[in-house]
């Protein structure tokens, strides 16, 4: 429960509400995180705030952080040579190493993208396989990532975008990500499929992909709830039965449908 102090080694701005930090640990740093799971981000003398791994590049972890209150604006305002706080890693991962040889379908939405960076980097490196990166976003700029999709497509990822409005100069798709899951090609019979994004867009997906025959324990969920402790102690983040920061974040769709199902829950 005690943050360990990490320094700011680069900073980039991804948008007008994001910016990616990647720090690197002043002594002793944490456990080697997974792909899908998060950690507790501590700006000193204002707060801590949940913050999923963006990548992890040897010892530096990269995590995307968007500007919504007090913690994470102080978190992006961080510059190079900055201290911070970090304690985790949190929660469950994706199952990206019990995929064999099957597709693998990753569907995000808005900043949905952050979370499943890590795990198209580990798809895309651990063997041949056919990989689908659906990516929606409510604006042109609201699509992160620009280089690594470019990345991921130049190494045979089928990646498509989409957006729900289309500004000036925009020739891409516009309209829901469930339009794109409907057409994308992959073997429904033998596919896992990763979801992360707002929680409406994340039912109406995973609810496309069982009607393209996706089988309901093979569609994993990102979900998000207001996780304070983090160690399943507080229960802000109670869903159910289950604790996101814990039991979570990741989830199967045959587990959390039944959850999701019910209003305010």
């Amino acid at each position: 429960m005690t943050p360990l102090v990490h320094r700011v080694v680069d900073r980039h701005v991804e948008s007008d509400e994001v910016v990616t930090l990647a720090i690197a640990a002043r002594d002793a740093g944490i456990d080697p995180p997974e792909p899908g799971q998060f950690n507790m981000l501590w700006s000193f003398g204002v707060g801590e705030a949940p913050i999923s791994l963006a990548g992890i590049e040897g010892d530096v972890l990269l995590h995307s952080i968007r500007r919504v209150g007090a913690v994470t604006n102080t978190l992006c305002d961080l510059q190079v040579g900055d201290e911070l706080g970090l304690r985790g890693p949190y929660g469950t991962g994706w199952s990206c190493n019990d995929l064999g040889s099957g597709d693998a379908v990753v569907v995000a939405g808005g900043l949905g993208l952050v979370p499943v960076r890590p795990l198209i980097d580990s798809l895309v490196d651990s063997g041949e396989r056919r990989v689908v990166l659906l990516v929606g976003a409510r604006t042109p700029e609201g699509l992160l990532y620009a280089d690594d999709m470019d990345r991921w497509a130049d190494s045979g990822v089928d990646v498509q975008t989409t957006v729900d409005v289309g500004t000036e100069g925009w020739r891409g798709n516009v309209g829901l990500v469930t339009m794109l899951v409907e057409r994308a090609e992959f073997d429904a019979s033998d596919t896992i499929a990763y979801v992360c994004g707002p929680e409406v867009m994340m039912r109406f997906a995973a609810v496309a992909l069982v009607d393209r025959g996706v089988a309901a324990p093979s569609i994993e969920l990102s979900l998000e709830r207001n996780m304070h402790c983090a160690v399943g102690h507080c229960g802000h983040c109670q869903i159910g039965p289950h604790f996101v920061c814990k039991d979570g974040p990741v989830i199967s769709w045959d587990r959390s449908e039944p959850l999701l199902r019910v209003r305010s829950l």
